[in-house]
């Protein structure tokens, strides 16, 4: 970021935890071996001691905590799954509280981005992203955001599969599947991120 021959801006998209828990949820297997990385980073970088371990296992699915058993086959993915967003928030905590101390140099280049925010509004988010990047806003690039977030489709049921779907929908989405008790839960790990960013 200091470097003076580079001109280099960065844009931080953020999500509702509780709607990238479902979307996790929903691509279970296919984020398996990623979700594992994750939590195999968090025992790299975070010490270990009794503060760590009173948040463990927030995320874990109902009948899985006690007797330190290792979860049953129908259970892992969903376990690696949760464990992996509260590594995820915990890392965007780390950022938001960085940003929020960060230099006046440093605060001229990083920027954030709710992804609600986006969806609800892509023609003045697009504006605002491309005028703090120091770019114009071709029509054409105007014309792809607005397809993109206001498109027919509702969700797709492959992970990972980008079309133009109504994406003011998929905001909520994770209302109507997450239960209660999974709420509970994402807002239990990820809730001071969640406050900072205004979900």
């Amino acid at each position: 970021l200091r470097e003076p021959g580079l001109n280099l801006r960065v844009v931080q998209l953020f999500r509702d935890p509780r709607a990238v828990h479902n979307s996790r949820l929903k691509a279970r297997q296919a984020l398996l071996r990623e979700s594992v990385q994750v939590l195999r980073s968090r025992h790299r970088t975070e010490p270990r001691g009794p503060a760590r371990h009173q948040q463990q296992h927030l995320l874990l699915p109902p009948g899985l905590l006690g007797g330190g058993r290792p979860p049953q086959p129908q259970h892992r993915a969903e376990f690696f799954l949760g464990g992996a967003l509260e590594v995820i928030c915990q890392s965007w905590l780390r950022d938001l509280l960085l940003a929020r101390r960060a230099p006046d140099w440093l605060r001229r280049r990083y920027t954030q981005l709710r992804y609600e925010d986006l969806v609800r509004e892509p023609r003045a988010e697009l504006r605002r992203l491309l005028r703090f990047a120091g770019l114009t806003v071709p029509p054409a690039l105007e014309e792809f955001v607005l397809n993109m977030t206001r498109g027919a489709a509702y969700s797709s049921d492959r992970p990972f599969l980008i079309s133009a779907r109504d994406a003011r929908e998929a905001v909520h989405a994770w209302r109507e599947r997450l239960s209660r008790q999974q709420v509970r839960q994402v807002e239990a790990a990820c809730g001071e991120a969640m406050s900072i960013l205004a979900y």
